[in-house]
């Protein structure tokens, strides 16, 4: 189980959570920064001396339909402001895991995007203001709420993917769009990954542009390529032919899928169930085919997940220990020689002092990510240890 403080500190809004951060800073004491807890599997969790629990600083704080902007609290439920801006026909081009139950701030600090991140960009595209209170109790305010913002640099770039290692998200401003007047799934099966990738690849190099083109395969079994597709009825239909020609090309069929985004869904949540291991890479889209086959040909490979048109894969591995640690030793070497990277995103508890969830090898970056983290937490209160900072 991840260590969890017993001291709760739920600020209701930005000064309340401002205050509690100066406070903690002066005394020393580390917190741990949580909202729905949906991410508590990733980086390094450490135990600190108290958890700031974002939940209650929730709610839409603005929301302007004409500039097609929102600005939201940091402890919103994702499910809550899907609802809200429903009621506008327009919504947030984020597919994030676990989106029933997820906060805004969890989900920009885990830079946490789904599979519409080729369509539609990923948080860091769609983020264009946000306010953070810092390490040391700083109300820090970055960006705006317009889609043009003054020149200069964004800081936002640097709070996406943190892990509130640098500071807490209090409000967000996002980019929005109207809702798509058609969205249509279809499904292909292959019986070896490669073609599935092969099919998968024909697509990502016409001027289509899926909202979503995933591969789910497992070991022994089919591989599937599943497609999701957006927007007008004519471009909509054109999509979903472009797949059945590639899956004809590629030795299958296509067939339409009424229920992909539930599958797609849940794909996405991979990384949260069960027991075992989670690998994830981020790999050159034309290096997917061969890591897919080194993954599958692993003693304790479980399920492979792709977004075959971005090139983040997760790979599932259960079995003993000694098999598990090997297995995602593997995977980490492997994504290195085909020219990405790679990271433990879920482990066991009993393998969490064994196998580090940013791997052996040093992170690219390493030392501008420690410069970063004493510059916006010069006390090292915010989620000590978490990030591969340190």
């Amino acid at each position: 189980m991840n260590p969890v403080a017993s001291q709760r500190i739920r600020p209701a809004d930005a000064a309340a959570c401002a205050r509690a951060v100066a406070e903690s800073a002066a005394a020393g004491r580390s917190l741990r920064i949580r909202g729905a807890g949906t991410k508590d599997y990733l980086g390094e969790v450490l135990p600190t001396d108290a958890v700031l629990d974002t939940t209650d600083m929730a709610g839409v704080v603005a929301h302007v339909p004409a500039d097609l902007t929102v600005t939201v609290a940091g402890g919103t439920r994702f499910a809550d402001l899907r609802s809200a801006l429903a009621g506008s026909g327009q919504f947030l081009p984020l597919d994030p895991p676990h989106a029933d139950e997820a906060t805004i701030g969890g989900i920009v600090a885990a830079n946490s995007t789904g599979f519409w991140r080729a369509r539609y960009g990923g948080v860091r595209d769609l983020l264009i203001g946000t306010t953070a209170v810092l390490g040391d109790g700083t109300l820090a305010r970055s960006g705006g709420r317009v889609v043009k913002n003054v020149a200069g640099y964004d800081l936002n770039k640097l709070f996406v993917g943190s892990l509130g290692t640098l500071g807490v998200f209090v409000e967000c401003t996002f980019k929005v769009l109207p809702r798509p007047p058609v969205s249509r799934g279809a499904h292909a099966q292959f019986a070896r990954s490669v073609d599935a990738f092969a099919a998968a690849d024909a697509i990502v190099r016409t001027s289509a542009r899926p909202a979503a083109l995933a591969i789910s395969g497992g070991p022994g079994g089919a591989w599937e390529l599943l497609l999701q597709a957006d927007g007008d009825a004519a471009p909509v239909a054109r999509t979903l032919e472009l797949l059945s020609q590639s899956a004809r090309t590629h030795g299958a069929s296509a067939r339409p899928h009424d229920g992909v985004p539930v599958v797609l869904a849940t794909l996405n949540d991979v990384s949260a169930r069960g027991e075992g291991a989670v690998v994830r890479a981020a790999l050159p889209l034309a290096a997917q085919p061969a890591f897919a086959t080194t993954a599958a040909r692993l003693e304790g490979f479980a399920q492979l997940v792709a977004d075959a048109a971005s090139g983040v894969v997760r790979v599932v591995l259960r079995g003993d220990d000694p098999v598990v640690l090997g297995a995602a030793d593997a995977l980490l070497a492997a994504a290195r020689v085909c020219g990405g990277s790679a990271r433990v995103e879920r482990r066991p508890e009993s393998l969490r002092g064994r196998l580090r969830a940013w791997g052996d090898a040093e992170p690219s970056g390493l030392f501008l990510m420690r410069r970063l983290k004493e510059a916006f937490d010069p006390r090292g209160i915010l989620e000590p240890g978490r990030s591969a900072a340190g």
